[in-house]
């Protein structure tokens, strides 16, 4: 899927934002029908919960996210702390007859990008970290890191003091993908296939449950479980991204881009989250799949 970029705003400003999606779990609305019991829970059609998805697209507040989860039936919308009771009731209000698809959980702190394969890039005024390295079919390297790193920038170094260079972003998508790619231009970089000591061959999309693996540039290697996926997330000033892979991997700022991996499987760039690794938090990622598919290139 590919996006028309906008003019990429100053830096700072619009790295310092970002809402994160967690699931959440509420018992079901009791449903009363002549053929259903009190107790049956209320069901609600595909139809039914895609507008009540759309309902929330369309409240358009800055600190939610939110996907449906198949097990409850239900669009799990969270909210971080910005997030007051009058716009909660303004996403009720504007599902309408959807609003009991509706299950609203809060999450402590707010939603930041984690801007700032787990080792560190840096670009002319931010640092994020490398998400995995890709090679086209002509054999030319690239790295992969998310679309809200690459937005804006040119030229990407190793270090902070940009003495090593390592290539110039080839191609951005941000928002409504949040994936990017930069393609070498210094030969003399080494090109490793793996995140940190473990080797990547294949890239897949994971399963609701499945146990996953994070690196980035400032918290290191952590591990969770995906609890939703085709989540979507409202950044704010019109920034929203979709189809987004969520975790409880706990991440910080500066690991935006880095890998989400399982074994030697590659499964998404770290977009971003709340929370930190020492209180836990909520993560999502943009599926690697979808860059690797948009620009043609490949895990080695």
């Amino acid at each position: 899927m590919s996006n028309q970029r906008p003019t990429p705003r100053t830096g700072t400003a619009r790295r310092t934002r970002l809402i994160a999606v967690a699931a959440g779990f509420l018992a079901a609305a009791a449903f009363a029908a002549p053929t259903a019991n009190a107790s049956d829970p209320q069901t609600f059609s595909a139809t039914q919960l895609t507008r009540a998805s759309d309902s929330v697209l369309k409240a358009d507040i800055p600190g939610t996210a939110w996907a449906v989860d198949s097990e409850t039936n239900r669009v799990v919308v969270t909210v971080d702390t910005t997030v007051s009771k009058a716009e909660i009731a303004k996403i009720k209000e504007q599902a309408g007859g959807n609003a009991d698809a509706l299950v609203i959980k809060h999450t402590p702190g707010r939603f930041n990008k984690l801007i700032s394969g787990g080792d560190a890039i840096y670009a002319s005024s931010w640092r994020c970290s490398l998400g995995f390295n890709v090679q086209d079919s002509s054999g030319n390297y690239y790295f992969l890191t998310a679309g809200h790193c690459t937005d804006g920038a040119g030229t990407w170094w190793s270090n902070s003091s940009h003495s090593t260079t390592l290539g110039s972003t080839a191609g951005s998508s941000f928002p409504g993908n949040d994936y990017g790619i930069v393609r070498y231009t210094n030969s003399s970089v080494t090109k490793s296939g793996a995140v940190g000591s473990q080797d990547i061959t294949r890239a897949a999309t994971p399963s609701v449950g499945t146990t996953v693996y994070r690196r980035g540039s400032t918290t290191g290697t952590h591990s969770g479980r995906v609890t939703a996926l085709n989540a979507t997330v409202n950044y704010g000033g019109g920034d929203i991204v979709s189809g987004l892979i969520q975790t409880t991997v706990c991440a910080e700022p500066g690991d935006s881009g880095g890998p989400l991996y399982g074994g030697t499987t590659a499964y998404g760039l770290t977009s971003g989250g709340s929370g930190d690794c020492s209180s836990g938090g909520t993560t999502f990622f943009q599926p690697v799949t979808e860059a690797l598919s948009a620009y043609g290139v490949h895990v080695y």
